[in-house]
């Protein structure tokens, strides 16, 4: 008998559009979308990658990829038409209201998710795209220790948010300037620590204070660490905890969203070739 294949996930996209657009603070942009589309988004789970589309200028629609399921290939549209591409986090998703929100990292006009949220104006439309599935981002766990810089802030932020009032832990969270500080939510006893850092991917003080956190033992607690930042910064921090302090691969998910220098495809190349390294 053949094995049966694995059914991959439903893949469901969408069109959005602005709904409206605040400054958290001076680095970070928040965006409401809206459309008859969020419902077909309901099984997702906030804090989960997603694929925004971006149009070019002067395209007022989105060309999604086709996807074929038989080969796992996608076929882009036309270069004239092709949206770009790059990988966000939604922070929110309200059915009723057919609301989704996404933070932005702004960091002007040098790249294109970031321009297009600084310009972003009620009625601009961005494409969405994810696996039609629930997920689970943390397993439970007594203590926790969660690291990002600004691009990780959303699904530290959920993290947070969902913790039980039993857990404990430490978070590190690198902004540009003090006047980036967020109000984070929690019922578990989690101690946050804010870190300043004008030049992000510059340096390495997010992983500094990672090291400094006061790890408890593994016979007497459950423990997870979560990161989510710069490709160097989030191999520095798997390299701690993994190597000099023998956490288990089971105890640690470490996700970069970027690499200081590369453009979101060259950043792309190395992170898989990490992930399947670190495999």
């Amino acid at each position: 008998m053949s094995e049966t294949k694995k059914e991959l996930p439903a893949i469901v996209r969408g069109v959005l559009a602005v709904k409206n657009k605040v400054y958290l603070t001076p680095h970070y942009i928040r965006i409401i979308l809206t459309g008859d589309d969020v419902p077909l988004f309901a099984e997702t789970t906030p804090g989960i990658n997603n694929k925004i589309f971006i149009p070019p200028a002067g395209v007022n629609e989105i060309h999604f990829p086709d996807f074929d399921y038989n080969t796992g290939e996608w076929f882009p549209a036309p270069e004239h038409l092709k949206p770009v591409i790059r990988t966000y986090t939604h922070r929110a998703i309200d059915v009723e209201k057919k609301e989704m929100t996404i933070d932005f990292v702004a960091h002007g006009d040098s790249g294109p998710a970031s321009a297009w949220a600084i310009h972003a104006k009620p009625g601009d439309i961005l494409g969405i795209l994810m696996k039609a599935k629930e997920s689970v981002i943390y397993p439970k766990a007594d203590w926790y220790l969660l690291a990002a810089d600004a691009t990780g802030i959303p699904v530290i932020a959920t993290i947070l948010e969902t913790l039980p009032s039993t857990a404990t832990g430490v978070a590190y969270i690198e902004i540009p300037t003090k006047e980036d500080e967020q109000e984070l939510k929690t019922d578990a006893n989690i101690q946050i620590n804010w870190i300043y850092n004008e030049h992000p991917g510059e340096n390495t003080l997010l992983a500094d204070a990672v090291r400094t956190a006061k790890i408890p033992g593994q016979h007497n607690t459950t423990r997870f660490g979560y990161a989510a930042a710069e490709f160097s910064t989030v191999k520095d921090i798997r390299q701690f905890l993994r190597k000099e302090q023998n956490w288990d691969q089971s105890e640690l998910y470490a996700y970069s969203y970027w690499k200081f220098g590369a453009s979101e495809d060259g950043s792309v190349k190395a992170r898989r070739a990490e992930h399947h390294e670190e495999k």
